[in-house]
Parts: structure tokens; sequence; C-alpha cells
């Protein structure tokens, strides 16, 4: 199934863009879903400038993040992304495929750190769907990747959608 707002890209620097079509009602129900269903894909290629907004933005000013100098005297290549900022990105391509609200779960493990320039993209499918006490049940794998293929954000979560029966 595809989700609400696929195909509208995003609105801002450009940097995103998700694949896929616009689903006719905006809303996905419990009925169009099927295991093995993927959410659009989510793509974002990580700056400089995104590390600084996420710093000012949640107060997390580790010098990691933001300081060049630093971040390589402690033995890193380079400044890398937060993982809260990781976990944002998958966090907006779920509430895009379930909808806003709809999200009961989520939960993830930050696999590799991030790095200025890398594209990254998400990945969501469907793994299961339930009826669990009158509630409309959808159990997906969450995951962001870089261009290469390699894993630095895995999970799962569960949303609740509407039915239309």
């Amino acid at each position: 199934m595809l989700p609400p707002g696929a195909g509208t890209g995003r609105s801002g620097n450009g940097a995103d863009r998700r694949d896929g079509d616009e689903m006719s009602d905006g809303v996905l129900h419990f009925e169009d879903v099927s295991v093995g269903d993927r959410a659009a894909v989510l793509r974002h290629t990580l700056t400089r400038t995104d590390l600084v907004v996420y710093a000012g933005a949640s107060g997390d000013f580790n010098p990691m993040h933001h300081d060049e100098v630093q971040a390589r005297a402690a033995g890193q290549p380079s400044v890398f992304g937060h993982g809260m900022f990781s976990m944002g990105l998958v966090g907006t391509a779920l509430t895009d495929f379930v909808g806003i609200g709809n999200v009961r779960a989520f939960g993830v493990r930050f696999a590799k750190q991030t790095w200025p320039g890398e594209e990254l993209e998400t990945s969501i499918v469907v793994t299961a769907t339930r009826v669990e006490d009158g509630d409309h049940l959808v159990d997906l794998d969450v995951a962001l990747a870089n261009a290469s293929g390699e894993q630095k954000v895995v999970g799962t979560a569960t949303a609740v959608l509407p039915s239309r029966g």
C-alpha cells in the first residue's frame, strides 16, 4: 500500500524526496494493507546544517555532532549525526504511511553512525496484520540505511488503522 503523502515531495531545502503514488482518499485503511507491503521511501542527504539545526532544536550540543576538531581528537573521522535525527526520519516516513496519531508503538536500535554527505533512505515493511480488542493493528519493520545499504537504524512499529468494516 502507498502512504497518504507519497509522491508529494518535501518542502524546505529540497533534499528530501519520497517515491510512490498518492492514495485516492488520503487515508490508509486496515483492509488496504497486506503483509509485505512497503511504505514510500523517504530519502534525505545528511548535511552539517542538519546537525546544527537539530542540536539547536533538541538542546543536544555534544561536540561530536558539530565540532570537527573535537570529533577528530576523540578518534572519529568527522562529526556524525544525532541518532534521534535519524529516528525522526524513520518516524516521518512511518507517519506518512499510517497517518499521524496512528502509531501505537515505535522502537529502534541505532546500528551505525550517520555521516554528513550520506544519502539516507527509509524502509518500512508490513510484517503482520491483526485485530486485537477491536483495534485493527499493523506491525511493521522499520529501518534507515545509506546508499550502500548499510543499516543505520533498525526497529519495529505497530499502528492502529481505521477499518471500513
